[in-house]
């Protein structure tokens, strides 16, 4: 079973070859997800009681 992805990994490799800042740019914006999602899961606590 093949995976169809929107881009194959020779033409990311290719986009990233070129724009070598983009390199960055998605790792800030995979960093502040990863960041984000941790902090909408520390937020969503239940309180129990009075």
């Amino acid at each position: 079973m093949q995976v169809a992805m929107s881009h194959p990994e020779s033409e990311v490799k290719a986009f990233l070859a070129e724009h070598p800042k983009m390199i960055g740019v998605l790792f800030t914006t995979l960093l502040l997800l990863t960041q984000a999602g941790a902090a909408a899961a520390g937020a969503a606590n239940v309180t129990y009681g009075p």
